[in-house]
């Protein structure tokens, strides 16, 4: 075990990102994140279980009321997921979100369909598909498709491809790739960085202490670490046999294709040696008829040779 946890555990997610005693973490992480879009004063938990109801739905969801500074509020979803069809996933939770906070019994009154922006923050801890997103932060808004203005604010959605970010420790110049660096090494660490820089690293020093653990709590952590590993086991055998698939797919394909295409070249190639050779014999029929024509009017053998281009013998064989 690693001196710090693995914060992309269910648990080690949550004790991080989705308890009240860690509570500034999370602000100080949304503040680097939304740096010059908005500064985030305080923030609410939600009502709401944090683990998913099923298991084929692996993964904390961290859902949490925010407000600004400047006293606007918004929803912030951060979820920590380890499945196929990702990015369907996290949208289908975000609306889910603003459903919960329209009132269908108002539905006639102009206010009723007035809910807060929800923020959707995704960390993706594993190597996403090029139909998912190819660079380390993908922003998604509302916007239009030929201006690019934003039309709304109510949805924007972060993904966060950790395996994308490949800075070193000594290249990380804003706080914000600062935490990225931290989050995906940290259960390599043998010292937490970045603490003489901000302060807010060494609670998260406190906190993400394997050492610090109870019994208890140590318990409910190695439990998380295996359905990680098992959920990462499960995703590279489907990419495996995915793979398999697809070459043993592409080998039949391609053993038809060419089985198919040598068809069609062997029909052509047939085809044309047919007319060469209805050519030929063409020719040869028509030397024929002139060689009989020839020797009816009494010309000699060698005459006829001569004139219709067959050979003496072949002369003598039509006499």
């Amino acid at each position: 075990m690693g001196k710090y946890i693995n914060p992309f555990t269910d648990w080690g997610f949550k004790r991080l990102f989705g308890q009240e005693f860690s509570k500034p973490l999370l602000i100080s992480f949304l503040n680097d994140l939304l740096v010059d879009e908005l500064h985030v004063k305080d923030l609410t938990f939600r009502d709401k279980e944090l683990l998913p109801p099923t298991k084929d739905q692996r993964g904390i969801i961290c859902d949490v009321y925010c407000e600004t500074d400047t006293g606007d509020r918004f929803i912030v979803e951060m979820q920590n997921r380890w499945q196929p069809n990702f990015l369907d996933r996290s949208i289908c939770y975000a609306c889910r979100s603003i459903l919960d906070q329209v009132d269908k019994g108002r539905a006639e009154r102009e206010d009723a369909y007035k809910f807060l922006p929800v923020y959707t923050i995704c960390f993706m801890n594993y190597m996403p598909h090029t139909d998912e997103v190819s660079k380390f932060r993908t922003d998604i808004v509302l916007a239009d498709k030929d201006t690019k203005a934003q039309v709304s604010n109510k949805l924007r959605f972060i993904y966060l491809a950790l395996p994308l970010f490949e800075k070193k420790a000594e290249e990380c110049e804003t706080d914000f790739e600062k935490w990225i660096y931290v989050l995906k090494h940290m259960e390599a660490l043998s010292r937490m960085p970045f603490t003489a820089q901000k302060e807010i690293f060494k609670q998260l020093e406190d906190y993400a202490d394997s050492h610090r653990l109870t019994k208890k709590e140590w318990e409910a952590y190695e439990n998380s670490l295996w359905v990680v590993r098992d959920n990462m086991a499960c995703m590279a055998a489907a990419e495996r046999e995915a793979r398999e698939k697809g070459h043993a797919e592409g080998h039949a394909e391609g053993h038809a294709k060419g089985m198919k295409q040598g068809r069609a070249e062997g029909r052509a190639e047939g085809m044309k040696q047919g007319r060469a050779e209805g050519r030929a014999e063409g020719r040869a029929e028509e030397k024929k008829a002139i060689a009989k024509q020839f020797l009816a009017m009494g010309l000699t053998v060698e005459q006829v040779a001569q004139g219709s281009g067959l050979s003496i013998e072949e002369v003598k064989g039509l006499q």
